[in-house]
């Protein structure tokens, strides 16, 4: 079986000062393994709200073999979060349907869910999923778009994941 690389990516000010643990960098890890049968190699970055520094993390860890990166953080609409502006720079192709579900699912749970601007994007043989920053919302919204997510990365060229049926059931077209 294939080992994943995973590019795990905080974008918060205040814990990458030390200011508070970073909880949410670590809910991300859990769920994805969780969900994957294939041993991880994590690759975890917790870093300041810094477009270009966001932008520039995304690269090394794409550059590093990282087939999945997924980030928390800096998707809300205040000044500091930039995260999918980042991600936005960095891709070849956006993926609007990941942010789509992601919120549909959310605003099950808050009506600010509309406030959320989770993407996913292709950067190479990288797919970068932007995730809010609550844990519980980390956990719901993975939950809806993970599906896909073995599929898309086998399109793009990467490893092939395979998940645990009895935690999270994925998607492929049946060959034909």
């Amino acid at each position: 079986m294939d080992r994943l690389k995973l590019g795990v990516i905080t974008a918060s000010d205040r814990a990458s000062n030390g200011i508070y643990e970073d909880i949410s960098g670590k809910a991300i890890l859990d769920t994805l393994s969780e969900y994957l049968l294939n041993d991880i190699d994590e690759y975890y970055r917790c870093i300041p709200d810094e477009q270009n520094l966001i932008e520039k993390t995304m690269i090394e860890l794409e550059e590093l073999g990282c087939n999945l990166i997924v980030t928390t953080g800096g998707t809300g609409p205040s000044p500091r979060d930039v995260t999918p502006e980042a991600t936005q720079n960095v891709c070849e192709k956006m993926l609007p349907g990941f942010g789509e579900l992601m919120r549909s699912v959310s605003l099950q749970y808050v009506p600010t869910a509309i406030l959320s601007r989770q993407s996913a994007g292709i950067r190479k043989k990288a797919l970068i999923i932007n995730l809010p920053g609550k844990p519980k919302s980390i956990r719901e919204c993975l939950d809806a778009v993970f599906g896909a997510v073995p599929y898309c990365i086998d399109l793009i060229g990467g490893v092939y994941l395979e998940s645990d049926e009895s935690v999270i059931k994925v998607f492929r077209p049946k060959s034909k």
